[in-house]
């Protein structure tokens, strides 16, 4: 169990928000695998608050998508505190501040990792939301802009003083992005400097390498993100490894094949065909990653407009009855 707040969860394994990627089929699909508890996609508060159909849409949820995170992004007093006046209309558990973002677009306008370079304007951000949400907030950090200045622990503790109930944290800085090396000792280091719960991301692939993250940092909590995509069956491999030592056994091609197939219904169902089929195509390359030759399953798949045809061309290459 994890505690953040008031907030009690089952498991110390959850979904991290990814964009593009964390929408309610994706979620839906994650949550019958063992995933017990999820975020929606990032949300801009700029763009919330100027009451923008796509970001609304990104808040949709049902009743058994719970419990549920909303992760807010944003640098301007202002459109963060009508952000947040928005959320408390939404039955979100927990609220997250992205201060970890490394995407450009995000970092030139100050938001994301940008706020890093000024840990006192993340603080008074945090105190904000604070203040004005009815749920724990938590935020997410980096180890820092770039190797020459890691200042996670200094970040962490201002966050920590405007009230955040834990505090997430990518073991990588905004210059690497998503490439080379996790560093797990700074993330100790944070573990060690606060006195809320620390849950850690990156790397954690698989189920060694999340045992490696809770034994390396003696993190309280992690985050699967990239882990996730293609592999529902992380969660319940993560658990099982960690209780008993034992590496589950992979899906076999028919578990994959129908897997598949339900994340495409469930995209359906919630955009329609024509779009759903379009949301769901980049997915086929995660679920076949460690297959070989996939890449004519791949090319075709890519030009799909109908289920039939995805369908068609999953049961040719899994070889369905």
């Amino acid at each position: 169990m994890l505690k953040i707040g008031n907030l009690k969860l089952p498991s110390r394994i959850m979904l991290s928000p990814m964009a593009g990627i964390s929408d309610l089929p994706f979620r839906r699909l994650n949550r019958k695998f063992g995933c017990s508890f999820a975020f929606v996609e990032m949300i801009n508060a700029r763009s919330l608050g100027h009451k923008s159909k796509k970001t609304q849409s990104m808040l949709s949820t049902n009743a058994q998508d719970k419990p549920l995170g909303v992760q807010l992004l944003g640098c301007e007093p202002n459109f963060i505190e009508r952000a947040m006046d928005i959320l408390q209309k939404y039955e979100f558990d927990l609220l997250d501040f992205n201060s970890a973002c490394p995407a450009k677009k995000v970092v030139r306008r100050g938001e994301g990792s940008g706020l890093l370079k000024d840990p006192k304007k993340l603080n008074q951000l945090l105190k904000i939301i604070v203040k004005n949400s009815k749920v724990p907030v938590t935020a997410k950090i980096r180890a820092g802009w770039d190797k020459n200045s890691i200042n996670a622990k200094e970040a962490a503790l201002y966050a920590q003083d405007a009230g955040i109930k834990a505090l997430f944290i990518h073991g990588r800085t905004k210059e690497q992005g998503y490439s080379g090396k996790v560093d797990y000792k700074i993330i100790k280091a944070v573990k060690d400097a606060l006195e809320i719960p620390v849950i850690a991301s990156g790397d954690i692939l698989s189920a060694p390498l999340a045992k490696k993250m809770f034994d390396e940092t003696g993190c309280d909590g992690i985050a699967v993100a990239r882990g996730a995509l293609g592999n529902p069956w992380i969660f319940k491999e993560i658990d099982e490894f960690l209780k008993d030592g034992k590496i589950a056994a992979r899906p076999d091609l028919k578990e994959i094949a129908h897997t598949m197939l339900e994340h495409l219904d469930l995209c359906i169902d919630f955009y329609g065909e024509k779009f759903g089929v379009m949301i769901f195509r980049k997915f086929i390359g995660w679920y076949t990653k460690s297959l070989r030759k996939v890449r004519p399953l791949r090319e075709k798949a890519s030009r799909t407009k109908t289920k039939e045809e995805i369908v068609k061309l999953t049961q040719e290459f899994f070889r369905l009855e």
